[in-house]
């Protein structure tokens, strides 16, 4: 049922000033012109829209012609005309329709169309099809009932929709994690059953879908979803070994929900961040094991006895959340982390950066800790990763109960900053390879980086080394 509604003042002042001066020019040129998508919700949402996607019955070549002040480019099969505008990009489509999804992601056949209807049906999601003119609201497939209840629906079958592009059942779940809604049962179910589909998408789109539901306001609601559909059996499979998998101590929660929490506790924005919270105990699985609370012997499975241990060796008796242990699970999950990030297609930089934060996320604070302890901390994490080695901390602590932050944490951030200015790096010492050739008289060689090592030691452990006349003594010393 098709419905209309004038735009509320509030609503008509979100309007960029660029928007509505592209309105004026479609209208003076005769052609329609819709703001649509995530523009849309924005408006609804009372925010205002950026890098907005609008539809028109112009054809590219009008389009342009159209914009031309804008310096539209034209460089796709797919009637899209981008206009950069700022620090966005605007980007207008001709109505279209679609035949054919050979390869589960991209239309076969693309047709120019002629009115607004054969544009929206062919959309996603219900609220994705809302449209906006300079003046009205329009509504062609019951869009805004879903988006006042919170419900994402498909525009038509779903399973015909996902059997088209696959990626589409990922963007559900990104749209129910931003806006906190949730899938209609029917479009859930064909999620769950078309899964296996994922398996056709490049791993590149599955990982910037992936980071962006990561991204998003409720992260961990989002993965959650991506778990009970089974997408992510074809995403990262390795974290469904954490399910079931019972931790001790202060832990209350296994850790494949310890992870998510995690997730959902981290303050940073940074996708990648959130990313290696979740994974930080993903080699706990592969590690887990049973160490007598007595004596410290290993136990087997096999010595299980109604739900109790008991130690082969001094054959104490023990409830099995006491005596588990995951010794090691740091350096067996940057291992997991870097073939996920190969999996992933992430850049060398950013696996670099996950498996460092996944490595090193067990450290551990004490007040007598001196200030060369402090420095090679930062010099194993990097002082680029520091501060998002915290946030991974924080969304630890919130994901085993505890609150954001504590006094040792407090007191290990100020004493962090009072070291990251001093020498970190052998770049970082009074003198160089050329001063130990120089004083040495030797040519390039294994011999210069043994001195330089031995002396940025000294000079991590006491900075006030650091000074050139010291430094070339020393280096007289180790000829």
């Amino acid at each position: 049922m098709e419905v209309r509604r004038k735009l509320l003042p509030d609503e008509m002042a979100l309007f960029p000033a660029e928007l509505a001066r592209i309105f004026d020019l479609f209208a003076a040129a005769g052609k329609e012109i819709y703001l649509v998508g995530g523009g849309v919700r924005s408006i609804l949402l009372t925010k205002k829209p950026v890098n907005c996607d609008l539809t028109t019955d112009a054809t590219p070549e009008e389009i342009q012609a159209i914009t031309k002040e804008y310096e539209p480019y034209y460089e796709n099969d797919f009637g899209t005309v981008g206009m950069p505008i700022g620090d966005e990009v605007y980007e207008i489509t001709t109505y279209r329709s679609e035949k054919g999804y050979s390869d589960f992601r991209h239309p076969d056949q693309i047709s120019w169309g002629k009115t607004l209807e054969e544009d929206v049906t062919r959309r996603e999601f219900t609220i994705s099809a809302l449209v906006m003119s300079r003046r009205e609201l329009i509504d062609l497939v019951d869009g805004l009932a879903d988006f006042e209840e919170g419900i994402i629906r498909t525009v038509g079958d779903p399973e015909e929709r996902f059997g088209e592009d696959a990626l589409r059942m990922m963007r559900a779940i990104r749209l129910a994690a931003t806006l906190s809604f949730r899938i209609e049962e029917k479009t859930l179910a064909a999620i769950t059953q078309k899964a296996p589909l994922l398996a056709n998408i490049s791993r590149e789109r599955v990982r910037d879908e992936l980071l962006k539901i990561i991204g998003t306001n409720y992260p961990a609601d989002g993965v959650r979803l991506l778990i009970s559909t089974g997408l992510m059996e074809h995403i990262i499979p390795e974290i469904l070994a954490a399910r079931g998998v019972d931790q001790t101590g202060h832990h209350t929660l296994d850790v494949l929900d310890h992870m998510l929490e995690s997730l959902a506790g981290c303050p940073a924005r940074d996708p990648l961040v959130r990313l290696a919270t979740f994974l930080h105990d993903i080699g706990k699985p592969a590690t887990k094991r049973y160490h007598c609370v007595n004596c410290g012997a290993l136990i087997k499975q096999s010595d299980l006895v109604d739900d109790h241990l008991r130690c082969p060796k001094c054959q104490t008796e023990q409830a099995t959340h006491a005596a588990t242990t995951f010794y090691g699970h740091e350096v067996i999950g940057e291992r997991m982390a870097g073939k996920i990030a190969d999996d992933l297609r992430l850049s060398a930089k950013e696996k670099a950066r996950l498996t460092t934060l996944v490595r090193w996320h067990m450290f551990a604070y004490q007040p007598e800790m001196t200030d060369a302890a402090i420095r090679r901390f930062i010099r194993r994490v990097g002082k680029e990763n520091i501060n998002d080695m915290i946030m991974l901390r924080i969304g630890d602590r919130k994901g085993g109960g505890s609150k954001t932050t504590s006094w040792r944490l407090m007191e290990f951030q100020k004493r962090i900053g009072e070291q990251l200015f001093e020498p970190m790096e052998i770049n970082d010492m009074a003198i160089d390879g050329k001063d130990v050739m120089e004083i040495l008289g030797i040519k390039p060689g294994p011999k210069i980086g043994q001195v330089l090592n031995t002396l940025f030691e000294e000079v991590l452990e006491d900075t006030s080394k650091n000074k050139r006349e010291y430094l070339v003594g020393r280096i007289k010393e180790l000829a």
